[in-house]
């Protein structure tokens, strides 16, 4: 079925992986719809925790494919088909704002990584930013580019960038659209992980692994709700959606699990999402 990208599956990891290495993983219309398309899938397999994406080749994405870009030109505007890939991953219960082009990423019910093994650009820096986590390799490369091209921060970049690295420090990449490269990345709270060259896809496999072995599946779903709802609310409302949370948690057996494993000094046995 897929053209443009690579999807495994090894119980509990989905790998999505750009596969456009001639063109630096450019992004075509097809790319974006496939990778929607994958993500649902791997949303609804129950042997999945986490999901992982990542480039093949020297780079995680350089970004829109320039010939995308020529269209967008024409007709001024930033659509693109589904070729037929009418995939809708993520809990619609999120509401409308978690349904855009790339802020679906954040209603899926499992951990999305970014694995980014090199050249990390425009709409590829946005589609890393939207994800849950970003494994970086000291070899990344990140770069806005919007300002050269005389566009504006796109697709929610605005609003998620000043909420991983401040204001400033997103005033300061936006405008310049200078080079971050891996360590850099780290300190400025853009990469969550610093990995080794060659490494990244292997760390984010691991971790969703260690979350495999040791959480709850459906906490790892609340929670990851919980974070992105409450950046949009007030803390009072936020607060009151926790404590029913809470006390819906209380009577699932999961919390049941949880103490038994415990008492027992053994790994939890939880029910995977899609089960």
């Amino acid at each position: 079925m897929y053209e443009e990208i690579l999807y495994e599956v090894d119980d509990p990891v989905a790998v999505v992986t750009f596969n456009r290495p001639q063109a630096l993983n450019a992004f075509t219309y097809r790319t974006l719809a496939e990778l929607r398309h994958a993500v649902a899938a791997a949303e609804a397999d129950p042997r999945v925790v986490g999901i992982v994406v990542t480039g093949a080749g020297r780079g995680f994405s350089a970004g829109m494919d320039m010939n995308a870009l020529g269209e967008m030109t024409k007709t001024g505007e930033s659509g693109g088909g589904d070729y037929g890939l009418r995939a809708h991953p993520g809990d619609p219960a999120m509401g409308e704002n978690f349904e855009r082009m790339f802020t679906y990423l954040m209603a899926v019910r499992k951990p999305v990584l970014a694995a980014v093994n090199g050249a990390c650009a425009g709409l590829g820096f946005s589609l890393a930013c939207m994800m849950d986590m970003r494994f970086v390799e000291r070899q990344a490369r990140f770069v806005t580019s919007f300002s050269a091209r005389g566009l504006v921060a796109e697709h929610g970049t605005s609003w998620i960038l000043p909420r991983l690295i401040g204001p400033s420090k997103a005033l300061d990449i936006l405008w310049t659209g200078r080079r971050i490269e891996g360590e850099e990345a780290l300190e400025l709270g853009l990469a969550n992980r610093l990995c080794e060259n060659g490494q990244s896809v292997a760390d984010a496999s691991e971790f969703i692994r260690g979350l495999a072995r040791t959480a709850s599946p459906r906490s790892l779903m609340e929670m990851k709700q919980m974070v992105y709802r409450h950046l949009n609310m007030e803390l009072g409302p936020a607060i009151d959606e926790t404590q029913a949370r809470q006390d819906a948690s209380l009577k699932r057996p999961d919390f049941t699990e949880g103490v038994r494993s415990f008492v027992e000094k053994r790994e939890p046995r939880f029910a995977r999402i899609g089960e």
